[in-house]
């Protein structure tokens, strides 16, 4: 099974030339470090950076250059700052190609939850509920199941949603999944895991057609 860093490997290849992108809080932070050779994208987080690089080495990070989580960035050459209304204005403006973020779940149909679980704290709604209605293209990068071993990739979310039907792609530490108007269809699975695992660690039900091609994580 894949590391939190493969997920976002195989993530980046889903990248093309030239697009802008927005990174969700968890696993999609790493995205950035992994941009595949001869690809320029740009970055942009909603508390107002475009243009940002990789996770800065120990010992070089500024307080001041953080992403929408909090983490210290570093910024690229002809990176720009702006206020938090310019940069939901990109958004709600859909001048971002893609988004990728963290879940909680997602359902059969493309509904997401990643913004609270009733009764616990968690890190709040942030840029998430703006991002899933203005994204025509959204990537959820997520562990498969949970820490008790139960599917996260439902037929109906139980947790408050997010978005509705929004969601076009799951990658996980077992499969990469594509969301279709039939359901959830099995693209690729992680090196090592059989379809069957993926099937029986899966709660939605999965369109399985042909052979099932290992991920190639670079």
């Amino acid at each position: 099974m894949l590391t939190k860093e493969d997920i976002a490997k195989r993530i980046a290849q889903e990248l093309q030339d030239g697009f802008y992108v927005n990174l969700g809080i968890g696993i999609p932070t790493l995205v950035a470090n992994y941009i595949p050779e001869g690809i320029n994208v740009e970055f942009q987080s909603e508390n107002g950076v475009l243009g940002m690089g990789p996770f800065p080495f120990e010992g070089e990070e500024d307080a001041d250059l953080i992403n929408a989580g909090k983490q210290t960035i570093t910024t690229l050459p002809g990176a720009v700052f702006f206020d938090s209304a310019l940069s939901f204005g990109m958004i709600r403006g859909k001048h971002v190609d893609l988004t990728i973020l963290g879940a909680m779940e997602v359902a059969e149909n493309g509904d997401i939850a990643n913004w609270k679980i009733p009764g616990k704290m968690v890190k709040g709604m942030g840029g998430a509920m703006d991002l899933v209605a203005s994204a025509e293209n959204i990537i959820v990068a997520m562990m498969h199941v949970n820490k008790e071993g139960e599917s996260k990739i439902l037929k109906k979310c139980s947790l408050p949603l997010t978005g509705v039907g929004c969601v076009k792609k799951i990658v996980t530490e077992l499969a990469v999944m594509e969301i279709t108007p039939r359901g959830i269809k099995l693209l690729e699975r992680a090196p090592g895991v059989t379809v069957e695992h993926i099937i029986a660690s899966t709660e939605a039900e999965l369109i399985i057609e042909g052979d099932i091609p290992e991920m190639v994580i670079e």
